[in-house]
């Protein structure tokens, strides 16, 4: 008589566990398409230039205006989603961003192009958080850790990936193709969420906080732009520093409006929560900034530090990608060993070991024990962040879910740019001391030393947490 419930019992959670991990992947190609688009088309800049008559260097406003147009509008992905459904925001930034790739593609101005990139990084903003959101909604807390390592592959692939695909096809087909890619994927991406991504909508939505909508994102905007002008030393460091400086005291007064408003855009709360604070704002974010700046760094060291050709690059940087994919098949049930406190702590300290070894190599190392370094240095890599994406959520609520999605993807978007940022300035100013034209190898060991002292550093901040931190989450048994 008892067999019927003990079925049930059973493909229930079997039945949760199917739709998280289904809800993930689909999130998952969304995400891929999105990142290899800002990829890629670094590779293809010359040639676009070419095809609308203007300077290589004036291709650049296409990258501001999509990284500018995220920031303004990333701040009010978590609104948006609990207005209207996360489902319904997902299908319009895929759909945004898939009509808006074909605009790049058929582009025959740079004002043409630039106006697409915008319509780009609107759907892109949307697309980030709101994905997140829609995993946190779907998957229970034992099966987080699964969701997010399915979500955070991409994040990990398309910026080694992008720059080869993206050569690749620049050189055999033509540049328009950079973004004609993203077509078939976003289609599939939208039929696959229509047909298997259920819908949801808070009954409870708040009216919009205009006033922290605009504080917000035009503090991430300031900020992010301040960023990028940081690796082009060549505009003059004071009104970098001086944009850098303007975004802190706007985001000063964002904060403050956020906290004593009644219906504030970002529920800031999700900061009290010691696991979210430290895998987002302090450690997580500052570990980031190593983790960001080492694919930036890669090609450059073998191409310029080693003088390697480009494909010879190539072959070295997919060993890094296949570190990359070798280590997600044990996250899980490494994290279910150890813990999320231990995993970070001692997989933080060899990644940036890992790290401080990539500046110690030379064209006269062997090729073997560059590859095993890769490897190495991809595993360690894709270990932490899949453990910081998933310790962020283990201890949120419910209620705090949209908002820690948004905060989380404002603040892994200001570590991308900061880490690319931290790393060509290490260069630069290592460049201008030794009274060098361009950056030789001395350079990529300074800047790989700088960079690992800071993954380092964060490290050792991991130790914060508690021993059972996320346990719920990694199912991780404290010993005795």
């Amino acid at each position: 008589m008892t067999s019927i419930p003990d079925n049930e019992a059973v493909f229930q959670p079997a039945t949760s566990a199917r739709r998280s991990r289904r809800v993930a992947l689909i999130v998952a190609v969304a995400f891929f398409m999105q990142l290899l688009d800002s990829t890629n088309i670094t590779t293809s800049l010359p040639q676009m230039g070419q095809s609308f008559g203007v300077p290589a260097v004036a291709m650049s406003i296409g990258i501001t205006a999509y990284v500018l147009t995220m920031a303004v509008f990333v701040p009010l992905s978590a609104w948006l989603a609990d207005r209207f459904g996360a489902r319904n925001i997902f299908l319009v930034a895929i759909a945004l961003f898939t009509l808006a790739s074909i605009a790049c593609g058929l582009s025959q101005s740079l004002t043409g192009f630039v106006g697409a990139r915008i319509v780009q990084g609107l759907g892109s903003a949307l697309m980030t958080p709101v994905g997140r959101i829609l995993v946190l909604r779907n998957a229970a807390k034992s099966e987080l850790l699964n969701a997010t390592a399915l979500i955070t592959w991409p994040a990990l692939f398309a910026p080694v990936v992008g720059p080869v695909l993206g050569g690749f096809i620049t050189t055999y087909l033509s540049w328009h193709w950079n973004f004609f890619i993203n077509v078939p994927l976003g289609l599939a991406g939208l039929l696959l969420v229509a047909r298997f991504v259920p819908g949801d909508r808070d009954s409870k939505a708040r009216p919009l906080d205009w006033p922290g909508f605009f504080f917000t994102s035009l503090g991430l905007a300031v900020m992010l732009y301040g960023l990028e002008r940081v690796a082009h030393p060549e505009d003059g460091i004071l009104p970098t520093v001086a944009l850098i400086a303007a975004s802190v005291a706007i985001g000063w007064i964002a904060v403050r409006h956020l906290l004593r408003t009644p219906h504030p855009l970002l529920d800031l709360s999700a900061f009290k929560v010691l696991t979210f604070a430290v895998s987002t704002l302090s450690a997580g974010t500052i570990f980031r900034v190593a983790i960001n700046a080492t694919p930036f760094l890669l090609p450059l060291l073998f191409q310029v530090g080693f003088g390697m050709r480009p494909v010879d690059a190539g072959f070295l940087i997919l060993a890094y990608f296949l570190g990359n994919l070798g280590m997600k098949a044990v996250t899980t049930p490494t994290l279910r060993r150890f813990g999320f406190r231990r995993v970070l702590i001692v997989n933080g300290l060899i990644a940036s070991l890992a790290i401080m070894a990539c500046g110690a190599i030379s064209p006269q190392t062997p090729s073997a024990l560059t590859v095993v370094l890769m490897l190495v240095a991809g595993l360690t890599r894709s270990m932490q962040f899949t453990a910081l994406n998933t310790l962020a959520f283990a201890d949120i609520a419910e209620g705090q879910r949209s908002s820690a999605a948004t905060l989380s993807s404002m603040l892994q978007q200001i570590s991308m740019l900061f880490g690319v940022a931290v790393a060509a300035a290490i260069l630069n100013l290592s460049q201008i001391a030794r009274g060098e034209a361009a950056p030789d190898l001395a350079d990529f060991r300074i800047a790989y030393a700088a960079i690992g002292l800071i993954g380092l550093a964060a490290s050792f901040r991991f130790m914060a947490l508690p021993r059972s931190a996320g346990a719920e989450v990694s199912g991780h048994v404290q010993e005795n």
